[in-house]
């Protein structure tokens, strides 16, 4: 009977445990998305998920995430167009005069002189929530607490061009915290959402519009998802 019902425990913790795993978002098929646009393509190539499109575009996963690490790799392209990225987490897939869409928080990658990569945008919302823009922010009551003061010179060069780059993500109840390559890029208390959709981005390409030309790909890899 002991045994039994040690075995029984034990089981259970296995079975807990699996739920809290971390869990790998590719695969070959990119089975765990959905494209909700018509404006760009996404591909599993060498094990990456690799991203172009005419304008502005989230890939979106299947699945809503509540509290979780997530954590991802990413490298931008080397090219003269105008080139951004991000990651949106609990994102609200919506629909509107223009069709689908993916609002929600996002992790900015900007590789521009800017060098707000590992800032906290709100996408179709409230715009720059850190760091604040003098003209493209408003924060709302929701937005509670910044823990981190104001954007430093090391938080602008965490972030190095023209390789892979470690972005991770942690959302425990209204806490957020952003990670690039190790530093604490961002942390907030937020309490707008409190799950949705990841979704990566591809700011948009005129070559690739007008041209088709694909040098403009936003490559990620090893994207993985920890529920907390």
């Amino acid at each position: 009977m002991r045994y039994s019902t040690f075995f029984s425990l034990f089981a259970a913790l296995l079975m807990l445990n699996g739920c809290t795993s971390t869990q790998p978002l590719l695969d070959e098929t990119l089975s765990n998305f959905d494209n909700v646009y018509n404006d760009g393509e996404a591909h599993f190539v060498d094990g990456e998920l690799q991203l172009i499109a005419e304008k502005n575009w989230f890939f979106s996963t299947r699945k809503i995430y509540e509290d979780f690490v997530l954590e991802a790799e990413v490298m931008m392209p080397d090219t003269s167009e105008y080139s951004n990225s991000g990651i949106i987490f609990r994102g609200q897939i919506i629909e509107t005069d223009k069709g689908t869409q993916i609002i929600g928080y996002q992790v900015d990658i900007d590789p521009s002189d800017r060098k707000w990569t590992g800032g906290l945008y709100d996408q179709g919302r409230r715009k720059w929530l850190y760091p604040q823009h003098s003209t493209h922010s408003h924060p709302d009551e929701d937005f509670v607490t910044n823990y981190l003061g104001e954007w430093t010179i090391e938080q602008g060069e965490a972030y190095n061009h023209l390789t892979w780059n470690k972005i991770k993500v942690v959302c425990k109840g209204s806490d957020i915290k952003i990670f690039i390559n190790g530093l604490l890029t961002t942390h907030v208390k937020d309490t707008k959402d409190s799950k949705g959709v990841i979704a990566f981005q591809h700011h948009g390409s005129k070559a690739y519009r007008e041209d088709r030309d694909k040098s403009n790909i936003v490559r990620f890899r090893d994207i993985t998802i920890t529920p907390l």
